[in-house]
C-alpha cells in the first residue's frame, strides 16, 4: 500500500548498501547490547535482528579490541554495521579500518578540529557515511550557558556547528540526529532543523524507557515527525531485547501507512461477552506468524456476534464463542470451527494465502 504522507526531500546518502534520504524507504535501525568484543554473541544478536527486519545495526566501540572485532563480525552478517564512537577519534579510524559501513560520532567530544578532519577524511576514503549525533544530555557548555537548558534551539545550534565543520571539509555524506528523552523537545528540535538543512535525519527519542513507556514515547515522538514528512531512518530505543525495538519500529511505520512488514493482527480488548481465552489465542497465532514478511490483515475477535462486522476489512479472521468459533474472510463467514482448532485453522489459512 502506498504511503499517504508527503515526505520532505533530503539528500541521498548510503549506509553500506542501504539508501538513506531522497525518498528512499524509511530504514529501520537497532543497536546491539552485547559486548562487541564477544564476536559470537554479537553475531547471533545481529542475525536475530536481521530476521526481525532490522536493516542497519549499530555497535558500541569502547576500545581497540571492539574495533578489531568488527572485521570478524561483518564477515558473518549481511546488514550494514555502524560503529558508535565516543571521546576517542582513534577508535573511529580503527573501526573504519575494520570495515565499518558508517560511524556515529559527536564531533564535539572526539577530539580537536584536526582529529575530526582525520575521521572525515578516513570516512571519505572508505566510502563510509557518518551520523552527527546531538544529544540533549551532552551539549557544549557554552551552548547550555547561552540557552540555560537543552532547548530545541540549543540542540539545533549544536548540530549546525558540526554541519558547518563537515561542510568546511567538503564532506556531505552524513545524516543528523537530535535526541532528547523529552518528547516535545525532540519533536520541536527536528522540526526546526528540517527547516534549516536538507541532510537526511535519523529520528529517535533517547533513553525512552521500558517496553510500554518507551513504545509510547517513541510512537508519539517518532510518529509525529514521520506523519509530518520528517525523517529518513530511525531507531526505537527500549530497555529491552533489541528485537523488540525492530517490532515496534515496523508497527509505527504500519500505523502511518509508510511501510508494511509482517501480518497485522487486529484483536479486540475483550469484555464481559468474551467466552474464550483470547489472550492465549492471539499469542499463539502471533508466535506462529513471527518472521513472515507478507502483511495480511488478520482479525482475532472474542465475540461471534460482532466479530466479523467489526473486523470486516480484515483479509481473514476468527471470532470465538463458548466451545466454538467462526472463520471469516472480508466479513463473510466461511465455516464454524471448534474452539480448540481455531488457532490451527487460522494459521493454516493464512499460510495458504501467502504462498
Amino acid at each position: 500500500m502506498p504511503a499517504t504522507t508527503r515526505r520532505q526531500r533530503t539528500r541521498r546518502i548510503y549506509v553500506g548498501n542501504v539508501p538513506i534520504g531522497n525518498n528512499a524507504p524509511i530504514a529501520v535501525q537497532s543497536m546491539t547490547n552485547t559486548d562487541t568484543r564477544d564476536v559470537d554473541a554479537t553475531v547471533r544478536q545481529i542475525l536475530r535482528l536481521t530476521d526481525a527486519g532490522c536493516e542497519i545495526a549499530r555497535l558500541a566501540i569502547p576500545d581497540k579490541a571492539a574495533a578489531s572485532a568488527l572485521q570478524r563480525i561483518k564477515s558473518k552478517v549481511s546488514i550494514p554495521i555502524i560503529a558508535d564512537i565516543h571521546f576517542d577519534h582513534r577508535l573511529a579510524l580503527a573501526a573504519l579500518d575494520s570495515g565499518a559501513d558508517a560511524l556515529r560520532i559527536n564531533p564535539g567530544n572526539i577530539g580537536s578540529r584536526k582529529a575530526v578532519e582525520r575521521v572525515v577524511n578516513a570516512a571519505r576514503e572508505a566510502q563510509a557515511s557518518i551520523r552527527i549525533g546531538v544529544n540533549a544530555g551532552s551539549l557544549h557548555k557554552e551552548i547550555l550557558l547561552k540557552y540555560g537548558r537543552p532547548t530545541p534551539e540549543a540542540m539545533v545550534e549544536s548540530a549546525m556547528k558540526h554541519v558547518r565543520l563537515f561542510e568546511a571539509f567538503a564532506f556531505h555524506q552524513f545524516k543528523i540526529s537530535l535526541k532528547s528523552s523529552h518528547v516535545p523537545t525532540t519533536i520541536k528540535a527536528y522540526e526546526l532543523l528540517s527547516e534549516t538543512v536538507n541532510y537526511p535525519l535519523h529520528l529517535g527519542v533517547t533513553e525512552a524507557g521500558t517496553l510500554i513507556s518507551g513504545t509510547v514515547k517513541s510512537a508519539i515522538g517518532i510518529g509525529c515527525l514521520l506523519a509530518g514528512g520528517i525523517g529518513d531512518t530511525f531507531r526505537v530505543s527500549l530497555t529491552r531485547d533489541p528485537v523488540e525495538e525492530v517490532k515496534v519500529a515496523y508497527e509505527i511505520l504500519r500505523a502511518l501507512d509508510l511501510r508494511h512488514r509482517g501480518p497485522e493482527i487486529i484483536s479486540c480488548p475483550t469484555c464481559g461477552r468474551t467466552e474464550i481465552d483470547l489472550f492465549g489465542l492471539v499469542a499463539k497465532v502471533e508466535k506462529a506468524l513471527s518472521g513472515i514478511e507478507a502483511s495480511p490483515k488478520v482479525a482475532i475477535m472474542g465475540c461471534v456476534v460482532n466479530g466479523p462486522g467489526e473486523a470486516k476489512e480484515a483479509d481473514i479472521g476468527i471470532a470465538g464463542g463458548r466451545g466454538h468459533g467462526i472463520l471469516f474472510k472480508k466479513g463473510k463467514v466461511l465455516r464454524k470451527v471448534s474452539e480448540d482448532k481455531l488457532a490451527e485453522v487460522l494459521i493454516d489459512e493464512i499460510k495458504k494465502m501467502i504462498r
